[in-house]
């Protein structure tokens, strides 16, 4: 496996883990401190946490299929594409949420991204 693919592995893997923080997680103790939120805020918000993280599952999905497709050329396009909406999320969420999402969410996507191109 390739360097670029164990980079989209790792990138698939933190979409994975956050769908299960917004989608099953989001009013437990865990959810809880990961958002630094109240039982109270978590419980109004919880739908919408669970779509938001349907949305992570997504975006882990479309890198999944990059790693097992047979035709590199299809297998790159979807990498490079999924790659481009994950930074997507992550510059937003920096900006709308906490800058620090830039650097879980983005800064990896970032860095894999530029590195299919070599």
């Amino acid at each position: 496996m390739t360097a670029v693919n164990v980079l989209v592995a790792f990138v698939a893997v933190l979409h994975i883990w956050f769908l299960i923080l917004e989608m099953a997680l989001w009013t437990k103790p865990t959810g809880l401190k990961t958002f630094k939120m109240s039982a109270e805020k978590a419980a109004v918000t919880q739908s919408l946490a669970a779509n938001q993280g349907l949305y992570n599952g997504f975006l882990a999905a479309g890198l999944i299929v990059s790693l097992i497709h047979s035709d590199p050329t299809v297998a790159n396009a979807f990498r490079q594409f999924f790659l481009i909406c994950v930074i997507t999320a992550g510059i937003y969420g920096a900006y709308s949420v906490n800058r620090k999402i830039f650097f879980v969410q983005a800064l990896p996507a970032i860095i894999t991204l530029a590195l299919t191109f070599l």
